[in-house]
């Protein structure tokens, strides 16, 4: 029985329905809500059970032990790095609950805990892609959230080591798809399709820069991501300690544009030609030799088939 912390959430909903496809029983904990989505009904008392507890609670998580013979967690906590008035606070709010999980992994003897990092671990290394899981990682970083990164990555490897509870870590690159925020600080992906289905322009002011045609990045659709780490989760052995969660190559934005407009052939996605000017260094994607070897994985939605299957879901009616 696998524990996911944050399993309805963005990623986690995509984690959450790869382990059940794998035959897996899923305890998720979600701190702000105690209804079963409809998506796990089918599945609630039996394979699918919903815990509302605060990660910081730690009496309360604890006990989450006593009511199912957990075996393994998939950690999907988030990270602090956005509340600039209080990071003091977030950042003991949030080693707090990391602490919280190692606890229970040792009292409830759980053999492997997956817990997610990001590719903003790598920056500042080098521009020559693909990037590979055995570079080395500058101690600097200009955010809030890779360096809570970087010390859960750290602190993790010592626990490891001296206590052997295998912990994972999954460095997932930028993920978009059903569930994710209409708006995105991080991708474009959304406010494109999005855009192109109203017949809209795309507001892009959150991103914080201009978008060029010719920029890109390692993006993972989020049904991929859910089942590379479910499948990191139940491998039957690792040979390694981290693994990069991504698509393995560049997508540009025109590569996601033009896909959009194989669809709605209409769509107004008019991008500057070229790269940012001002942007330092080059664009960059990981490496998944890793991954693909000691799981299988392999990406089941190339570019088109991504952007295909997220408009009908949008156009389906959800809208998270």
């Amino acid at each position: 029985m696998i524990l996911i912390i944050g399993g309805l959430g963005f990623i986690g909903t995509h984690v959450t329905r790869a382990l059940l496809d794998l035959g897996e029983s899923c305890v998720v904990v979600q701190r702000s809500t105690s209804a079963v989505p409809e998506a796990f009904a089918d599945h609630a008392g039996t394979r699918f059970f919903l815990e509302q507890v605060d990660l910081t609670n730690r009496r309360a998580f604890l006990e989450i032990g006593r009511r199912h013979q957990i075996t393994g967690i998939v950690n999907l906590a988030g990270a602090f790095g956005f509340a600039a008035d209080e990071p003091i606070n977030d950042a003991q709010l949030n080693v707090a609950g990391l602490f919280t999980v190692l606890e229970a992994a040792r009292d409830w003897q759980v053999t492997r805990i997956s817990t997610a990092s990001t590719i903003g671990v790598y920056a500042g290394t080098t521009d020559k892609s693909p990037l590979r899981e055995d570079l080395p990682l500058p101690m600097s970083t200009g955010h809030g959230i890779p360096a809570f990164k970087k010390i859960v990555e750290l602190l993790t490897d010592h626990i490891t080591d001296t206590t052997g509870i295998e912990i994972v870590n999954c460095r997932i690159s930028g993920v978009w798809g059903p569930g994710a925020r209409p708006v995105s600080r991080f991708v474009a992906v959304p406010q494109f399709v999005r855009a192109a289905i109203t017949g809209t322009e795309p507001d892009l002011s959150l991103l914080g820069s201009p978008v060029y045609a010719d920029d890109g990045a390692d993006l993972i659709y989020v049904r991929d991501c859910g089942r590379a780490i479910a499948l990191l989760q139940t491998a039957d052995e690792l040979r390694h300690r981290t693994y990069n969660v991504a698509s393995g190559h560049l997508i540009t934005n025109a590569d996601l544009i033009a896909a959009i407009q194989t669809v709605i052939p209409d769509a107004r996605l008019d991008l500057p030609a070229g790269h940012d000017p001002n942007r330092a260094g080059a664009d960059v994607y990981l490496d998944i030799t890793r991954l693909h070897e000691d799981t299988g994985y392999q990406p089941d939605y190339d570019t088109d088939h991504a952007i295909s299957d997220y408009i009908d879901w949008l156009r389906a009616g959800h809208d998270r």
